[in-house]
């Protein structure tokens, strides 16, 4: 090479990766590939590739190093077979659905979901010509509403912003009994508190950018579960390009080696600050499945495996809305925050954020009241958090 501009484009790049696979050294740490595109010295290299005689990368769209070790940790720690991640939570819920059902299918749901799942599945699938029905989990028999273009049972194992717990083997039996495919979404919980892959579940999806993330710095979204399900949906994130990129992959599987001392953490919080909630006057009712007064504490015990019961819960403030926004603006550290699972403790009022696309009477049916507040309990010292929202109660 005779010019420099040449030299420094072309130095220094693949043949370090080369220079370190072939040495006896191996990064502690996957480093980031930043690559967008791979390099190959012949047309047969790329098209064993394609042609899937060969394992390797051709273009970040369609797979990363990084991306594909996340995936890894994420199945591994399930106890799946396979798992994909995404660029949103809400990218792998809708790729994932869209894998599976078609024009003239039909859904069913659990009616208390994130409000950017229940948009999707009552308005948006109607485009697709796909209906949804929405059922009651706990109270209703699901096998009623099953119907011969019925494909799909969803729901969430910790419904937001409820924290219902449905009985997910059962669930699962019946969508299998009838070759349904059940999905459900364990963003609340985590595979620290339950593995829903282990009562059945044929895919269990996360919003990353939540508990698995931790830091409230990375969107994300990851899919784990059946191979045979997980290679329905591959296609799919491939052809619309919702990728997660190498830098968040990498935050991504950063944070996961500190994932159950996080969630542990938070969990304990939060039943201490259930508990303290549970017995003050101005408290109507609180929503925590750790709690023995929870309808779903028994179904929780029986299920959950490491003993916790995460780190979200909902409480009903005495009066309405303008109590619970009283109780947002009394707060100091505790942050009105319309998202969750970072490190620090923030709360968040359904009814005009995550659930605001909810009609009236989808509110009422769901639940979800005028005064109710949704508490992500972070990481400092309980006492701190506790203390808090006392002294924000007491201003009311």
């Amino acid at each position: 090479m005779k010019h420099l501009s040449t030299e420094l484009i072309h130095n220094g790049n693949g043949q370090y990766y080369k220079k370190i696979a072939e040495s006896q050294s191996v990064p502690e740490t996957l480093p980031v590939y930043f690559s967008s595109v791979f390099t190959f010295d012949d047309v047969p290299s790329v098209d064993d590739i394609y042609e899937h005689r060969a394992d390797g990368y051709v273009y970040s769209r369609m797979k990363n190093p990084n991306a594909d070790a996340v995936s890894e940790i994420l199945a591994k720690a399930e106890g799946a077979e396979a798992g994909l991640v995404f660029s949103s939570g809400m990218s792998a819920i809708i790729l994932s659905i869209l894998a599976v059902v078609s024009a003239g299918d039909h859904i069913i749901s659990s009616p208390v979901l994130y409000g950017g799942v229940h948009d999707f599945l009552s308005n948006e699938l109607a485009r697709y010509g796909v209906s949804v029905t929405f059922v009651d989990f706990l109270n209703d028999d699901i096998e009623k509403f099953i119907r011969p273009e019925t494909k799909l049972i969803y729901t969430e194992s910790l419904s937001n912003p409820l924290l219902e717990v449905p009985d997910y083997k059962k669930t699962a039996d019946i969508a299998h009994k009838h070759g349904l495919l059940f999905y459900i979404d364990n963003t609340f919980a985590t595979s620290v508190v339950v593995r829903p892959y282990k009562y059945g579940a044929d895919l269990v999806l996360y919003s990353a950018t939540k508990y698995l993330g931790g830091h409230s710095d990375i969107i994300g979204g990851a899919a784990v579960g059946r191979k045979e399900v997980i290679d329905r949906i591959q296609p799919k994130l491939v052809l619309y390009g919702a990728v997660l990129s190498p830098a968040e992959s990498w935050l991504l599987a950063r944070s996961l080696r500190t994932l159950q001392l996080r969630v542990r953490k938070h969990s304990d919080n939060a039943l201490a600050v259930a508990r303290f909630l549970e017995s003050h006057p101005k408290i109507e009712r609180v929503y925590y499945p750790g709690l023995e007064s929870s309808p779903s504490h028994e179904l929780a015990k029986a299920q959950f495996e490491d003993g916790h019961f995460g780190g979200m819960l909902s409480a009903d403030i005495r009066g309405g809305e303008k109590e619970a926004s009283a109780v947002i603006a009394n707060l100091g550290f505790i942050k009105f925050v319309p998202s969750l699972a970072g490190t620090a403790t923030s709360v968040s009022y359904a009814v005009k954020t995550s659930h605001r696309a909810y009609s009236d009477e989808e509110l009422k049916k769901a639940g979800i009241t005028a005064g109710q507040l949704r508490f992500s309990i972070g990481l400092e010292e309980a006492e701190d958090i506790i203390a808090e929202i006392s002294a924000a109660l007491d201003k009311i």
